[in-house]
């Protein structure tokens, strides 16, 4: 018997959050997900930490993927989480990618993020590791 969440695809929010206007990334990322059978709502740029989680709400989504170059990765993904909790949405898997300093990554994890992606990072490497968050 399948679980209810292999039945479904999964269900990827892309955003990025702040005044970055620079989205080929994630626009590339989105590509790739849907490629591989995931569902991908892509907010675009200029996001609000309350808008992306609204629409994580909105969306019901599994995962949120943040695209994050303006050095602000630490202040988004903090009230993020928070947002997420205050919504009981903790579950939701949150990763970041973008230009993220190394010594911010632990950071980043302790705080209940999932995974960090930096520039060339292989397309596989982010799906396997969406799968692998989501089915555990």
């Amino acid at each position: 018997m399948k679980s209810q969440t292999s039945e479904r695809r999964v269900r990827v929010l892309l955003a990025k959050p702040g005044l970055d206007g620079h989205d080929a990334g994630a626009r590339f990322v989105a590509r790739v997900l849907r490629d591989a059978g995931m569902e991908v709502i892509y907010m675009g740029i200029r996001q609000t930490p309350e808008q992306i989680v609204q629409a994580a709400v909105q969306e019901d989504v599994d995962v949120i993927g943040l695209s994050i170059l303006s050095g602000a990765h630490m202040e988004f993904t903090r009230r993020i989480l928070r947002l997420l909790k205050e919504e009981h949405m903790d579950h939701v898997t949150v990763l970041v990618g973008g230009i993220i300093p190394s010594q911010d990554k632990d950071a980043l994890r302790k705080m209940g993020v999932k995974e960090v992606f930096t520039p060339g990072a292989m397309p596989n490497d982010i799906v396997n590791s969406i799968t692998r968050q989501v089915r555990h």
